[in-house]
């Protein structure tokens, strides 16, 4: 069985993660719109990035271990915790709010020319409501 506070205590440090993540994302997007030199921030906020991943990998792999647990709970018991599925919602809104501003700064990124040819994304990603359609598949 899984305990509801240590899913709860995880949620919120993903979370944090996440926030992290949306305001390195903000960060990125005000100097990519600054006037700001440009090259020398994108390799600032791509190493900034990278620290991330490692904490982010180990925080996904903790809830991925929650997840299965959670779900094999009665829904009965899943309720009597609400506080879990507020966080889940808040870390799901956190994550959209990243991809849509990391979206904005791939492009500026692109429009100012500071990705090389071969990290530009592919054709088939310039769908208009890609982060809609992500949300909407993971969010059932």
């Amino acid at each position: 069985m899984t305990d509801p506070a240590a899913v709860a205590s995880d949620l919120r440090a993903h979370l944090a993660l996440c926030q992290e993540c949306l305001h390195l994302a903000a960060r990125e997007n005000q100097a990519l719109l600054g006037a700001t030199e440009a090259s020398s921030t994108a390799a600032e906020f791509l190493e900034l990035r990278q620290a991330l991943l490692p904490r982010l990998d180990q925080s996904l792999g903790r809830l991925k271990q929650h997840r299965a647990a959670w779900q094999r709970l009665a829904p009965a018991e899943r309720q009597r915790h609400p506080e879990v599925a507020a966080l889940l919602r808040a870390n799901q809104d956190a994550i959209m709010k990243a991809l849509l501003l990391e979206r904005e700064n791939e492009q500026a990124r692109l429009r100012r020319g500071l990705m090389p040819p071969g990290q530009w994304p592919a054709a088939a990603r310039q769908r208009p409501h890609f982060v809609a359609e992500l949300y909407r598949r993971y969010s059932g």
